[in-house]
């Protein structure tokens, strides 16, 4: 009698599951137990990776599916006379091996639209069906990138036209049919990006530092009125939301973080020499 576990438990799921469902189980299980995001328990993650392998292999494939659903583990048990190992023909176990490793883990909130895709992120490409498509780089200015554009390119000696999406960043990869397309962004002399926040610094002169009042700040898409307060200090940070880069995987901005900046004048007028001075007397 077979001691293996039953693969939809395997993967959380009854016999009822779906294709969808099933490979939404596995991308899930295989993100969870790979061996190089377990390092405190490897060996027990190694088994669970390879039983997760086994499961999906058997699982999403129709005819084996269906001979697993009728007779269980039997249907590829040799002794049983039904079949043969469904693994047999390599070492490989599932989809994919469980001995390659890195030293990245792009594991967190992952949303990959094929399970191939888990090990092309997780390595960087060195282990993918994937890996083996063409790729392109492509740069777009920075402004370009947050506010989308599109652009006409020629690959292989046929014009395609690729559509940058709104706040796409430096690595963003663009899959075509045949071919992928990575977005090389520029920078910018005023705004400096951090994901989907920008930064950018607004000098301000010392009297509405100090007396308070509103600046103009440019903004990529317009320009706002900035209360300043009074008694304002050098460097202070003020943070203006939804003013920064669309997010790419849902709605909304990021946020715009405005550094302001006393300006010191190099050269100074005989009457502001004056009215400083008498600043100085007032220890200001």
């Amino acid at each position: 009698m077979s001691t293996k576990r039953d693969f939809y438990e395997i993967l959380g799921l009854t016999k009822t599951a779906s294709a969808s469902e099933i490979k939404a189980a596995y991308r899930k299980m295989a993100l969870k137990w790979h061996p190089d995001k377990n390092q405190s328990k490897k060996a027990e993650a190694e088994e669970k990776f390879k039983e997760i392998n086994e499961a999906y292999q058997v699982l999403s494939d129709t005819q084996k599916k269906q001979k697993y659903d009728q007779f269980g583990h039997a249907a590829f048990d040799p002794a049983s006379g039904m079949g043969g190992n469904p693994f047999a023909g390599g070492s490989q176990q599932g989809p994919f091996s469980y001995s390659y490793s890195t030293g990245a883990s792009p594991f967190e909130n992952a949303d990959f639209g094929d399970p191939f895709e888990i090990f092309e992120q997780f390595f960087g490409g060195g282990f993918s069906r994937a890996a083996q498509r063409p790729r392109y780089s492509m740069r777009v200015e920075f402004l370009e990138a947050i506010r989308g554009v599109t652009k006409e390119v020629q690959i292989d000696g046929k014009k395609h036209k690729i559509k940058v999406p709104a706040g796409a960043n430096d690595g963003t990869r663009i899959r075509f049919d045949n071919f992928d397309v990575t977005i090389n962004v520029g920078t910018h002399p005023r705004y400096k990006r951090d994901n989907a926040d920008l930064f950018v610094d607004q000098p301000i002169t010392f009297s509405l530092a100090s007396l308070g009042g509103t600046t103009e700040v440019a903004t990529v898409d317009s320009k706002l009125k900035l209360k300043v307060r009074a008694g304002t200090q050098s460097h202070t940070l003020v943070r203006l939301r939804g003013e920064g880069v669309p997010h790419l995987q849902h709605s909304g901005k990021g946020d715009l973080y405005v550094r302001l900046i006393v300006a010191v004048p190099s050269k100074l007028s005989s009457e502001q020499k004056r009215a400083i001075e008498l600043l100085s007397h007032l220890d200001l």
